[in-house]
């Protein structure tokens, strides 16, 4: 069901938004249908100009940048073959957030390009996680080699990534 306020609030989005072709559906016996048509539009527009890259256009431009073959990188992240050609092949795929980190790791990122390939996952690191903060830690430090990185999650008694 829909929140009512949402729904207000969203109405009067559209208003401010829309208001030419609201004054056009005005004169218009299907106003309810032209509202939700500009709707549509809208929200297609509004979607449109804020979607970022996906985690597989921005792990590849790294790739690229950094000048490494997928096999290094897939190596040195500690992941499988089969899965980082999943990763590779399926633009939708979402892989755990460890997997991501490891990948990050692999590449060697900077604290920027790290957040940005999280990101581009829909993941963050945390200062209320110490999985995070080992993480953030080891970044800081310029600690890049997975199974280190495993080792420090490992001795604080958390999850290592792979």
């Amino acid at each position: 069901m829909l929140d009512q306020k949402v729904l207000k609030e969203l109405e009067a989005y559209i208003n401010d938004h829309l208001v030419i072709e609201l004054h056009e559906c005005m004169y218009s016996d299907m106003k309810e249908e032209c509202i939700l048509e500009s709707l549509h539009i809208e929200l297609d527009d509004f979607i449109k100009n804020n979607r970022k890259p996906t985690l597989q256009e921005v792990l590849f431009r790294f790739i690229g940048q950094k000048g490494v073959s997928d096999s290094e990188v897939y190596k040195s992240a500690g992941i499988d073959r089969k899965h980082f050609s999943k990763i590779r092949s399926k633009s939708d795929y979402r892989p755990k957030k460890s997997t991501v980190i490891a990948l990050a790791l692999g590449l060697k990122l900077d604290q920027e390009e790290f957040e940005q390939l999280l990101e581009s996952a829909g993941y963050s690191l945390t200062d209320s996680e110490t999985a995070d903060l080992v993480i953030k830690f080891c970044l800081e430090k310029k600690i890049y080699d997975v199974i280190q990185v495993n080792e420090y999650l490992d001795y604080f008694s958390q999850k290592i990534l792979v």
